[in-house]
């Protein structure tokens, strides 16, 4: 899509894990292949941003620009920003431990943007009953639950506005989402429907997970 380049966080160092989870197998791929796949089906661009101890390591998808991430995730992500092409109007963040994001995901948020909101993440409705806690001299303590029919759990890819994603950033922020910095500087971000596919892998047994909800072989 003309105007829309996407920047595929693969930066993390899987300290939980136990090693580079974008680098593990998942089907006949590894998580960052098909996290990068559908990026590229949807952009015209895609800037790939990798921990600097694996960006000389060969076998780095092929994508437009790779460059070494942060210390952070949102210093990652602006070292993604600093080498997007001016011709960059919208910017699609994905973390790439989301292989299973589908391309209707990518369509959605970024079809929120092109009618006019600062941003769109993809949420799916919370089932859990939660509670709010505070520390407690035996433990944590229940302080009051949380109606969970006004709460959202939240996916990538997530789309912007290049010139929100640039106010939301220039200050250096940190934020484990991009949308929260939106939102910090006043910007409109839209909930679009997410999908239990795109389930994020941080542990070796979600890997197990992730392959049967996209239907893979384990």
């Amino acid at each position: 899509m003309e105007g829309v380049w996407s920047i595929v966080l693969a930066a993390g160092s899987g300290s939980r894990f136990g090693g580079n989870k974008q680098l593990a197998q998942l089907g006949d791929q590894r998580v960052v292949d098909w996290s990068v796949a559908s990026a590229k089906s949807c952009c015209e661009g895609v800037v790939l941003v990798v921990n600097p101890q694996t960006i000389g390591e060969s076998g780095i998808p092929q994508v437009d620009i790779v460059v070494p991430g942060g210390l952070t995730r949102s210093e990652s992500v602006r070292k993604g920003m600093a080498v997007l092409p001016q011709s960059a109007e919208i910017v699609v963040i994905h973390d790439a431990a989301r292989p299973g994001a589908t391309i209707q995901m990518y369509l959605s948020t970024i079809e929120a943007v092109l009618g006019g909101a600062d941003g769109a993440v993809p949420g799916l409705p919370v089932t859990d009953t939660l509670k709010q806690v505070v520390d407690a001299p035996v433990g944590k303590k229940v302080e009051a639950t949380v109606d969970r029919n006004t709460l959202m759990a939240i996916q990538t890819p997530q789309a912007f506005s290049r010139r929100m994603l640039e106010k939301a950033h220039a200050a250096g922020g940190q934020a484990t989402d991009d949308a929260g910095l939106v939102e910090a500087v006043g910007g409109i971000v839209m909930v679009v429907p997410g999908d239990p596919v795109a389930s994020k892998i941080t542990c070796p047994s979600d890997l197990i997970v992730v392959a049967q909800l996209m239907g893979l072989d384990s």
